[in-house]
């Protein structure tokens, strides 16, 4: 029997564990977890496609950004940590705050939208879609309102046009045009509801300038071992 084959007998809460690593029940923190959830962490990781920057850019471009999937153990992992995170910080939006941005108070400034430094932060995403390695994945931290059109659930054109002048400003003077992307979360995919954030992605960037504007940031993926959680 190939490994695929095998895989598909498997309960989705086994797919991707090693044989001598697999637990006799479904951990809890993959208990009771949406359909989407459980159809990305039942592919099998070696079947798993990466996105291209042509691929990431046609799925922006036609915001069908709901097609964005992490790595079916990049996501097994991010479950695991957000559940755990749950547990010792009562929100995610708490360590968001306390751990990450490291705001104490996210009271906006009276100022326009990005006139004020201190009322946004950049940073890595934690736990990035399952994109070309070559693209950095990182995420605009706002205390301001990034103001929705309740009639289309998109960002109103004032706001998206706010939103590319800043990236104009941050990113697009340091990194070529076609290597830049930005998006917006639809509401019923942000993980993270109570802060407000837009997402930035740059093809193979200079990561001396990610270094400079995320002020040496390191995503919490990142320093996690491969393979905790499973």
């Amino acid at each position: 029997m190939t490994e695929s084959k095998a895989e598909d007998l498997l309960p989705y809460w086994l797919i991707n564990v090693p044989e001598d690593q697999r637990p006799e029940k479904c951990p809890e923190f993959l208990l009771d977890i949406s359909d989407r959830n459980k159809a990305i962490v039942s592919v099998p990781e070696n079947e798993f496609h990466r996105l291209t920057w042509m691929e990431v850019q046609e799925i922006v471009r036609t915001n069908r950004i709901d097609e964005f999937r992490r790595a079916p153990l990049d996501h097994r992992r991010y479950l695991a940590f957000m559940a755990q995170l749950k547990k010792e910080h009562g929100s995610v939006m708490d360590f968001i705050r306390e751990k990450r941005v490291k705001w104490t108070d996210v009271e906006p400034s009276e100022a326009a939208a990005f006139l004020e430094p201190t009322d946004y932060k950049i940073l890595y995403n934690d736990w990035p879609y399952g994109i070309d390695e070559k693209i950095v994945h990182l995420v605009v931290w706002t205390k301001f309102v990034l103001e929705d059109d309740p009639e289309t659930n998109d960002l109103t054109p004032k706001m998206r046009k706010e939103i590319d002048e800043y990236v104009d400003k941050t990113f697009r003077t340091r990194v070529p045009s076609d290597n830049i992307i930005w998006f917006k979360n639809w509401g019923s995919l942000k993980s993270i509801k109570a802060m407000e954030h837009f997402h930035v992605m740059l093809n193979d960037p200079d990561i001396d300038f990610i270094k400079e504007i995320t002020n040496g940031d390191v995503a919490v993926s990142a320093c996690l071992p491969d393979k905790a959680t499973l």
